[in-house]
């Protein structure tokens, strides 16, 4: 009896222990590609004093035959952020049970009922299946303008990055819009009358154009205020304790506490705001581009044509 005890012990601290190493390695995959970003970061930043606002840098550059490849920072800590976030989801799935004891899982569980419950308020029980495209986006974007609190290039203040999803965006807009047929979202631009069919047309690829530039415009107006009120203050700085020169002329008065009350806006609350809207975007595009009434009866047009060609060749095959 005891031998059986002392063995269940042991397994359970086996469980235990290994259960213990997964987390770790989780939370390592979170936690590593923060600082391999900052590492690169150290080391093709080039020297230079003042106020130097640049895109992203240049790691890497492939030639080739019509352009070269060029591999930036955006694209590097685009990556990085997807594999943070995929670790993200590891840990707070790991350990799942019927009768959750884990805080992670409540907290997990949470999550999802939160996102179902915004997507079933703004698109409905048909759109359910895109909960987790949503809840992606709304992701990438937050964690990416997050990055600039670790003094790093937010992927989101990079253009071809936030064009990039918008095209992504406009083509499931556009794939909804013809699941009514070819025909109905031709006809979709001549409303309400035909003669407004050029500007139709031209709102058609706005979308995607309205929805990167306001996304990629605020986070990057928010980086460039930061900095320059940041140069700003240490300036002022110098100008108060400059004649008192040493120790004490080179103390950042002014920027001690009021660059990290802007960090908070521009950095948490707006990048966070930004990614809500961003999502909240996608969501009314692609709900607004399909009329789920007319896609039902497009599906019984279609079914009563198959029927009937159906119906004809049976026709002919009892005649024959």
């Amino acid at each position: 009896m005891d031998k059986e005890k002392n063995q269940n012990e042991n397994t359970q601290n086996e469980i235990t222990l290994k259960f213990k190493i997964i987390d770790i390695l989780y939370i390592v995959m979170m936690i590593a590609p923060i600082v391999i970003a900052i590492t690169l970061k150290v080391l093709f930043t080039p020297g230079g004093d003042g106020v130097n606002i640049t895109g992203p840098l240049i790691y890497v550059r492939i030639p080739f035959a019509l352009q070269d490849i060029i591999i930036t920072e955006a694209q590097i800590n685009s990556w990085l952020i997807l594999i943070t976030i995929f670790g993200v989801c590891l840990y707070m799935t790991h350990g799942l049970s019927e009768n959750p004891t884990l805080k992670r899982q409540h907290f997990a569980e949470m999550i999802v009922e939160k996102a179902e419950a915004l997507i079933n308020d703004n698109m409905g029980d048909y759109y359910m299946s895109f909960t987790p495209f949503i809840m992606a986006i709304m992701a990438i974007s937050a964690f990416s303008s997050l990055m600039s609190l670790f003094g790093l290039f937010p992927p989101t203040s990079d253009m071809n990055v936030v064009a990039g999803w918008s095209i992504l965006v406009f083509g499931i807009i556009t794939y909804y819009k013809l699941k009514c047929g070819p025909l109905n979202y031709m006809k979709e631009f001549t409303k309400p009358v035909a003669v407004l069919t050029p500007i139709n047309i031209i709102s058609e690829f706005a979308t995607p154009v309205s929805m990167a530039f306001r996304h990629y415009g605020n986070v990057l107006s928010g980086i460039v205020v930061s900095v320059l009120v940041g140069s700003a203050l240490q300036g002022l700085s110098r100008m108060l304790l400059g004649w008192a020169g040493g120790f004490i002329g080179s103390i950042p008065l002014l920027q001690v506490g009021i660059p990290a009350i802007l960090s908070v806006y521009f950095d948490v609350f707006s990048g966070l705001l930004q990614a809500f809207i961003f999502a909240m975007l996608t969501m009314l595009y692609v709900s607004g581009a399909f009329d789920l009434d007319a896609f039902m009866e497009y599906k019984r047009k279609k079914q009563e044509k198959k029927n009937k060609k159906l119906k004809i060749k049976q026709t002919n095959l009892e005649e024959n």
